[in-house]
């Protein structure tokens, strides 16, 4: 296979052009490639890792669209700031350890800053910033908000596991 990407322009490597040199291969040089026989257990293993992955991928999503939901109920303004970072490792261990708009409050920016600093340090001062500006711009506090801060340690706690699971570099997709 090296040898038939250097016949196409381009120096990166990336999954896209890979795909698209092997399939121009199979389609213009047959010839060139050879079958690859694979034993069932091979097949069997593949199968199982195949459908675990896709069972994490599944329960993040619904994890995560839990998690916004509750999180939109209570405080929308929030859920702008945290929902599309809910794949962050920093904003699932404020949310296990801060689960409501009062206890996010209550902790302070230096304690906030000083919790997510090891886990997001190039996005911490934004972040927090961020969080305190949407604080503040609800001052209502909806019915249901005591019981969703009893909710959202658990369902922060459960999306930190699977995404755990999911191996080192490879977070499940974005919803």
């Amino acid at each position: 296979m090296r040898r038939i990407t250097d016949l196409y322009p381009g120096e990166a490597k990336t999954d896209a052009r890979d795909a698209f040199v092997i399939a121009d291969a199979v389609r213009t040089m047959p010839h060139t490639l050879r079958a690859v026989e694979a034993a069932d257990e091979t097949v069997a293993e593949l199968e199982m890792i195949a459908g675990f992955d896709d069972d994490l991928a599944t329960e993040s999503t619904r994890t995560k669209d839990r998690l916004r939901g509750l999180l939109t109920q209570i405080h929308p303004s929030l859920e702008k700031v945290l929902g599309p970072r809910l794949d962050h490792p920093a904003v699932l261990a404020m949310l296990e350890r801060f689960g409501s708009p009062a206890q996010l409050r209550k902790a302070g920016l230096r304690r906030l800053v000083t919790l997510l600093r090891s886990e997001a340090p190039r996005m911490v001062e934004r972040l927090v910033e961020d969080i305190f500006t949407a604080l503040g711009e609800q001052t209502v506090v909806v019915p249901g908000t005591d019981a969703a801060a009893m909710v959202v340690p658990s369902l922060a706690s459960s999306l930190s596991s699977v995404t755990v699971s999911c191996g080192p570099g490879s977070g499940p997709p974005r919803t």
